[in-house]
């Protein structure tokens, strides 16, 4: 049977200055443990810990613009554009641009604080 997810659960960001997250479907918001999808919003001037996951994450930008730093280089990701960073790839997330940015995260399988592998120091971006 169908399940209806009547609204997302706001989840504590890592970061500055903090970005909200709105899970509609993962661990927390539907007890889903295959993907999550979220609503990302995050300010002017954001960065998240480097990290290497043990997921799949695609990310739909659909407003601003989306810093992904990797190890292989960088990307700029504009509104309209999307970007899968593989399993095991090192990524570091940030919105530098001044309107910040509002994306589509998806992992699979779905995000958890113990399969993200955030790095204890930021390597300069």
């Amino acid at each position: 049977m169908a399940t209806l997810i009547d609204k997302p659960t706001r989840i504590e960001a890592a970061g500055s200055p903090p970005k909200q997250i709105d899970e509609f479907i993962g661990r927390i918001n539907s007890t889903t443990k295959t993907v999550s999808i979220a609503r990302m919003r995050s300010p002017a001037g954001w960065q998240e810990p480097g990290q290497t996951p043990e997921f799949d994450e695609y990310t739909v930008v659909l407003k601003g613009s989306l810093h992904v730093h990797l190890q292989q280089g960088d990307f700029d990701v504009q509104a309209g554009q999307a970007i899968i960073v593989h399993t095991g790839e090192w990524v570091q997330y940030s919105s530098p641009d001044p309107e910040g940015a509002e994306y589509i995260a998806v992992c699979l399988p779905a995000f958890s604080i113990e399969t993200v592998h955030r790095d204890e120091a930021t390597p300069s971006a």
